[in-house]
């Protein structure tokens, strides 16, 4: 991008985040688009930085994306803490209705992979109703465990080469959608794909998504917390709590 009036990029944990808005980031996927060029976007939350300090793949992944993108408000008080704000926070299941929106007036074609059974249908029938020039050329939900079965990855690369998207929206949670993504993008040759973890689930109503009050105080995880405990327990108030360790490391010690 030229002629930033912005920090190129804000470090938190290893990982160098881009400092930019939704509407900077619309104009990167048009201008990759329309040079046919392919790559991918990352949303990074506080959860993929505690997973990226012990996988070494998941941080070659990263250090391959066309742009990375602050999925959260503890990153953006990270940042703010550390003396290098960053803009805005720009989500997985922000930018995909975005995105989705962009397509519609550009005509782009996109394709929706992931979420539970039916919640890439679901979606895809309720984004086509809100935008009425859409083009969902395919929707598929895979089973549980495809990404280890040779042919059911070979079937989907097929679906999505025949149908030609523009955008490939990947919904399986991380860090699985991104590695699937890094793994087969140069085999299904697509423009931009990008994991929307459980968009899907939010955009069918299969999950309910924060109320946007929650969402702009930062307790956005504690309502996830409670739609799904059993699941989601372990990961916010055990493996995330490393993150404030990790910040005030980096502030204090310099890593």
């Amino acid at each position: 991008m030229n002629n930033k009036n912005f920090l190129d990029s804000v470090e938190i944990c290893d990982i160098k985040i881009d400092n930019i808005t939704i509407n900077d980031v619309v104009r990167v996927v048009e201008d990759i688009i329309k040079n046919k060029e392919q790559g991918y976007l990352l949303t990074p939350n506080v959860d993929h930085i505690v997973k990226l300090r012990k996988d070494r793949e998941f941080q070659h992944i990263y250090r391959s994306a066309s742009l990375v993108l602050p999925d959260g408000m503890p990153l953006l008080w990270a940042a703010k803490f550390l003396g290098t704000p960053l803009k805005e926070k720009i989500s997985g299941s922000d930018l995909f209705p975005r995105l989705c929106e962009l397509a519609n007036e550009k005509g782009y074609k996109v394709f929706f992979l992931g979420g539970r059974e039916g919640a890439a249908q679901k979606a895809s029938e309720i984004m086509k109703a809100k935008y009425a020039n859409l083009q969902v050329i395919g929707a598929y939900s895979p089973p549980f465990g495809f990404e280890n079965d040779r042919a059911k990855n070979e079937k989907i690369i097929k679906m999505i080469k025949e149908a030609k998207p523009d955008i490939l929206f990947v919904g399986l949670g991380a860090p699985k959608q991104e590695k699937w993504i890094y793994k087969y993008k140069v085999q299904y040759q697509v423009p931009i794909s990008i994991g929307i973890g459980i968009s899907f689930e939010f955009t069918a109503g299969i999950i309910k998504r924060a109320p946007l009050w929650m969402q702009k105080i930062g307790l956005e995880w504690l309502w996830r917390l409670m739609m799904e405990p059993k699941r989601l327990w372990k990961r916010y108030l055990i493996d995330d709590i490393q993150f404030f360790w990790l910040i005030l490391r980096q502030k204090f010690f310099k890593w």
